[in-house]
């Protein structure tokens, strides 16, 4: 198995799902930086997932996962980080898609849109999809193409 450096933060919303994807991460051998937030006081997400972007887009870690309520603010803040392609997984296959077609470097989960337990299926599926390149490859240089 392939093994990941991986920046991770949450709010107060994600931080048990984060918690938990941690613990699994350092189980089966990746290196973990947790960001924060440290607990389930309220909090605002951008304080905690843009450091987790920007730590990938300068190469500092392979990988991104970003967590909240929804998932939704912290793709965006994720986002408007150059060089970060994050993309919200609520099922596997979504996860799938996200890594062989988009070559997403960071993932964003919601607590609240999914199970515990499919929160870690996903992250294990994410890090074990490969990038498909091909046509696909085309469409990320789009991306990422200065404007």
């Amino acid at each position: 198995m392939k093994t990941f450096t991986i920046a991770i933060g949450s709010d107060h919303a994600g931080y048990q799902y984060k918690e938990a994807i941690k613990a699994m991460l350092l189980a089966e051998g990746h290196t973990v930086r947790d960001y924060g937030t440290h607990s389930e006081t309220p909090c605002d997400y951008p304080d905690f997932c843009r450091p987790v972007a920007e730590a990938v887009a300068r190469g500092d870690f392979d990988r991104g996962i970003v967590l909240g309520g929804s998932g939704n603010g912290e793709a965006i803040v994720a986002n408007r980080v150059r060089g970060v392609r994050c993309g919200l997984c609520w099922n596997e296959q979504v996860a799938i898609w996200n890594r062989s077609h988009n070559d997403a470097n960071c993932l964003s989960l919601g607590q609240r849109t999914v199970s515990e337990t499919e929160a870690l299926q996903i992250v294990r599926v994410w890090l074990a999809t490969e990038f498909e390149g091909g046509r696909h490859l085309a469409r990320i240089k789009k991306i990422d193409a200065p404007t």
